[in-house]
């Protein structure tokens, strides 16, 4: 049974923090009269927060929570709360309050009123040591350069999507960064941003270091390559084997000249630096044919192969 609003929430040891939030998200939401749920995700956490997440349910019929045997991080997290909400929007959020619910109203309408696919929050002024704010100004970037996603806060958690959204992407390893990249693949290209508050740490530390930054770039190639040539990887590996290849031949077929008709008296072709930039060539455009054949191989005994979004049906049986 669908319902107006659901709130996803992925934590890692917050217990102090779940009280106090989930009360704030009550206050907001039900002044807007919205039928809701809250579904918290434990993701492995070791201190108190299932407990907290267990007492908070029996006082609110709304809450509901997993909890995962281990930490599998937050992808794996958002992932299994789209799959378990039941709103008509969905909203994600994170546990430790520097996200603030008062901004759940406004995201809502975005999504209702104006048509939006996902509307992403904007942390313009970030509660932040510079030590954070400095490589997230420089990762944002190069993800919109990349992406081609006007978004100047592409790893804010606190998102609003459609329902459709949620239930016809995948999330997995650390690619809840680009979830708005994810969902442009997918077909839903109406994503837009809205300006939140964003407050200080009020308890707990950050689970995330500045490794973050580093796999982050990582996985923008990663998830790039693969909405763009996931289905066709021999247009990517044939057109970079047929470039490198035609270098090598070019190579030859200078130095062949050279040896035969220019200068003839020079030394022998094996002992150019040319024939065996050529011979590179050659073999490293090979490689990229063969790699080309391999993922197109992979590629066509895919389960999820003929896999497409379908926007609409007219007049059929089914």
């Amino acid at each position: 049974m669908k319902i107006d609003l659901s709130i996803v929430i992925p934590l890692l040891n917050e217990a102090d923090s779940l009280t106090e939030l989930s009360t704030w998200i009550k206050k907001v939401v039900q002044k807007t009269k919205l039928s809701y749920e809250i579904i918290f995700i434990d993701d492995g956490s070791d201190d108190m927060s299932w407990d907290v997440i267990c007492k908070l349910q029996l006082q609110n019929e709304n809450i509901k929570g997993i909890s995962f045997r281990r930490n599998y991080g937050k992808s794996a997290a958002l992932n299994i709360g789209f799959e378990s909400a039941k709103g008509n929007v969905v909203i994600t959020m994170d546990a430790d309050l520097q996200d603030s619910p008062d901004e759940i109203p406004e995201l809502y309408k975005m999504i209702v009123d104006e048509g939006y696919d996902i509307v992403s929050g904007w942390k313009k002024h970030r509660k932040d040591p510079l030590s954070k704010t400095i490589p997230t100004k420089l990762y944002n970037a190069v993800t919109r350069r990349v992406s081609g996603i006007k978004l100047n806060d592409m790893n804010c958690g606190l998102k609003a999507y459609k329902n459709e959204v949620v239930k016809n992407i995948e999330v997995y390893g650390e690619m809840h960064r680009y979830i708005p990249l994810i969902a442009k693949w997918a077909g839903f290209q109406n994503i837009t941003e809205k300006v939140v508050k964003h407050q200080s740490r009020k308890f707990g530390v950050t689970k995330f270091g500045l490794e973050r930054f580093v796999f982050g770039f990582l996985d923008l190639f990663s998830i790039t390559f693969i909405g763009k040539f996931g289905k066709r990887p021999m247009h990517l590996f044939g057109t970079l084997g047929l470039i490198v290849s035609l270098l090598g031949f070019s190579f030859l077929i200078y130095i062949g000249i050279d040896k035969i008709l220019l200068n003839k008296g020079s030394k022998l072709i094996a002992n150019r630096t040319e024939f065996y930039v050529a011979l590179s060539s050659i073999i490293i455009g090979v490689q990229f044919f063969l790699a080309g054949f391999l993922g197109e191989m992979l590629s066509r005994n895919s389960t999820s192969r003929n896999n497409y979004q379908i926007k609409e049906k007219l007049n059929l049986d089914d």
